[in-house]
């Protein structure tokens, strides 16, 4: 008597081989690395300081961290120190600060700045302000719309907004933020900020 045939046992699922499996590992790898790459390109910048006309705050060969999305949720403000590009090249980049804002009037007397009649307290310039040291005219000058007054915290030795104008903002290209050389600077570079003196006004 012939005895019933059992069912053949179901074949087991391929197993995928080992290349081809660290080739896939490998790809997410490559794709997450690019993805990461663009991403922090877009965001931030890695900024190398060179030259003195940002001295005592930054010093030369500094290497900073740039904010390039801050200025795509609000406007930029008196004290931010920035990354620009001056009107008479798009491939050099200028680190300065913002010292005058859209519709206020600047003028720079005996090196002393007056905004809209006010003195303007500059706590980190690191010397005496005698090189361009007057700005403006007898009445000051009116910063148009959408343009910045930037300057140096070096006066002597920087070339800013005294000798190139106004900065508009679409040559803003972030907001330095973050020393991370010298380590023994490492850190926030916003340890001093301009401050208004309400009770004091320029002789005009």
């Amino acid at each position: 008597m012939a005895l019933p045939q059992q069912p053949a046992a179901a074949a087991a699922p391929a197993r995928p081989s080992t290349a081809s499996s660290l080739v896939r590992e490998l790809v997410e790898v490559v794709v997450l690395a690019v993805i990461l790459y663009f991403g922090i390109s877009f965001a931030v910048q890695a900024v190398h300081v060179e030259g003195l006309s940002m001295f005592a705050t930054l010093d030369d060969n500094d290497y900073l961290i740039a904010n390039k999305i801050d200025y795509r949720l609000h406007a930029p403000q008196r004290g931010d120190i920035i990354i620009l590009r001056p009107p008479s090249s798009n491939s050099t980049d200028f680190i300065k600060r913002i010292i005058a804002l859209p519709g206020e009037r600047i003028l720079i007397s005996q090196g002393i700045v007056y905004i809209n009649g006010h003195k303007l307290d500059e706590p980190y310039l690191p010397e005496e302000w005698t090189q361009l040291d007057n700005w403006g005219g007898p009445d000051g000058t009116i910063v148009p719309p959408n343009d910045y007054f930037v300057m140096g915290d070096n006066r002597n030795r920087s070339q800013d907004s005294r000798i190139f104008g106004f900065i508009g903002r679409d040559r803003i290209d972030g907001r330095a933020w973050f020393r991370i050389w010298p380590l023994s600077r490492f850190g926030n570079i916003y340890s001093q900020l301009p401050v208004l003196e309400t009770g004091t006004v320029a002789a005009g």
